[in-house]
């Protein structure tokens, strides 16, 4: 079901030969819609290799809304057209931080950066958040903190649920930002005004790491 070639190093995880069989077991008899499309759930793998992260940003699951969704955490595919949501309160943030105006709603240039855009389910039923939480994704992200335990990294976390899958980070080798979710429902609850930007940039330099470009790609 899932094509495994491009995951490079990850592919060394136990997940793909434990845990996978399994997921797309069940996922084979799922009825309704599979977001993202099956090339685009191990987007966020592929585009960043193990020794090339620097910056993980955690989700909980893809949007469900189809045309969304491509395999990266709070991006949101360049044609999509309709309301931006978390993504928009994350350029909100990165405006008062960095005094940056995003345009770009896909996040690749992140990515290709250096930042790991997981969310800690990779699948989701079209219409259903959070549909396929219980399928076992969640190993995943385990062994991805697991692999990355021995190179620090900036680690900015929003809301509970990533809170609790980060738990083991270790937060005196790594930069650990823990705020509430932008979503439109808990961003003024500590997402606003936390600085995520400017603050994993100055920790970055700090281990003799270039700063994230957080603009559009073109300002690089």
């Amino acid at each position: 079901m899932f094509e495994l070639g491009r995951l490079g190093a990850w592919a060394e995880l136990p997940f793909f030969t434990k845990e996978l069989p399994a997921i797309e077991a069940i996922l084979r008899t799922e009825t309704r819609e599979i977001l993202p499309p099956p090339p685009l759930v191990f987007n966020a793998l592929e585009r960043v290799q193990p020794k090339d992260v620097r910056v993980v940003i955690l989700g909980q699951d893809p949007y469900h809304t189809p045309g969304k969704a491509h395999g990266l955490a709070f991006s949101i595919t360049a044609d999509f057209g309709g309301r931006l949501d978390s993504l928009g309160n994350i350029f909100k943030e990165l405006q008062t931080d960095l005094n940056i105006t995003r345009t770009r709603t896909e996040l690749n240039d992140w990515a290709d950066q250096g930042v790991l855009l997981l969310n800690t389910i990779l699948t989701v039923p079209q219409g259903i958040a959070k549909g396929h939480a219980k399928l076992g994704w969640q190993s995943l992200t385990e062994q991805v903190f697991a692999r990355l335990a021995n190179q620090p990294c900036a680690y900015l976390l929003w809301g509970a649920p990533a809170h609790k899958a980060a738990r083991n980070v270790d937060s005196v080798t790594n930069f650990k930002l823990e705020t509430a979710h932008p979503s439109p429902l808990s961003a003024h609850r500590g997402f606003f005004g936390s600085q995520p930007f400017s603050r994993s940039n100055a920790w970055l330099r700090s281990h003799g790491h270039g700063s994230i470009n957080w603009g559009d790609p073109e300002a690089i």
